[in-house]
């Protein structure tokens, strides 16, 4: 049996904000599929397919439960201190500065949150 990785969905309230910020990361607007209580965006990043859909359960106000088990998801980019400087200009801060994990200077990291809570890893390497 072979299997491939296709897509991660994930939950969003305001779907104007989320689509922003995932276009600030890299992510291109790819389609969307309409359901009657519902609807999934779909994104993706230059030469890949769609990886990311962002679902909208219509009428929904409430934050929803992350919970214990979501922790993030993983994204390399080319130039972390100007995606950095990019996302400061929306106003969205990294939990904390950019670092070497374990002191390992060939790549550094740093986690942001998108407006739903979801936190992105953005990763550096050299």
């Amino acid at each position: 049996m072979s299997a491939r990785y296709v897509h991660t969905c994930i939950r969003v309230r305001d779907i104007d904000a989320a689509t922003e910020f995932y276009g600030r990361l890299g992510f291109e607007h790819r389609g969307q599929l309409n359901f009657k209580s519902a609807y999934n965006v779909y994104m993706g990043l230059p030469n890949d397919g769609d990886v990311l859909e962002l679902t909208v359960n219509v009428g929904r106000k409430e934050a929803y439960d992350l919970g214990e088990g979501y922790n993030h998801l993983g994204l390399v980019v080319e130039d972390l201190d100007g995606l950095l400087a990019s996302l400061a200009e929306a106003g969205i801060e990294p939990e904390k500065p950019p670092y070497a994990p374990g002191g390992r200077e060939e790549y550094r990291i740093c986690f942001v949150a998108d407006p739903d809570g979801y936190r992105i890893e953005l990763i550096e390497r050299h």
